[in-house]
């Protein structure tokens, strides 16, 4: 379970951030990097390097208000010192040991879907679902283009 459940978490955070609707997912998704970048700065146990850390991160989310691209390199910016941080400083939760380790799990989840655009799955799911028909509708352009041009008399 200990590498089960944080994948389990960035799951959860992918289907509960596609509900909301684009382009406030990856706005809201570069504010959450932004967050996440600065969450060890209270206690986090590496002293000035936090602040270059989250000097860093605040960078990487700006550019990620236009781009899936940099929030998912944020993640992963963020993985790396989750690791650091297992083995190194303080958890991100004081009172839960493995918490960074945990985070360093759950994160690439999320970065996954950030690389991958930040689509929604519920959209993904209702195209593959949509059922498949030999029948076109009647103003569909393939159905269109397959007519003969009507003469005008």
């Amino acid at each position: 379970m200990r590498y089960i459940a944080p994948i389990l978490i960035g799951l959860l955070y992918v289907l509960l951030m596609s509900l909301v609707p684009e382009p406030h997912r990856r706005r809201l998704n570069a504010v959450m990097i932004a967050g996440a970048g600065a969450a060890y700065l209270s206690g986090g146990g590496l002293g000035g390097w936090e602040f270059a850390f989250t000097t860093v991160v605040t960078y990487v989310a700006y550019r990620g208000l236009d781009s899936w691209t940099f929030i998912g390199v944020g993640w992963l910016l963020h993985t790396l010192w989750d690791v650091v941080h297992h083995l190194k400083g303080h958890p991100i939760i004081p009172f839960a040991h493995d918490s960074s380790f945990g985070c360093a799990f759950c994160d690439p989840v999320i970065a996954l879907w950030c690389f991958a655009g930040g689509r929604s799955p519920w959209e993904w799911l209702r195209r593959r679902r949509a059922p498949m028909s030999s029948a076109e509708p009647a103003g569909h352009p393939s159905v269109r283009a397959t007519q003969p041009p009507r003469s005008r008399t």
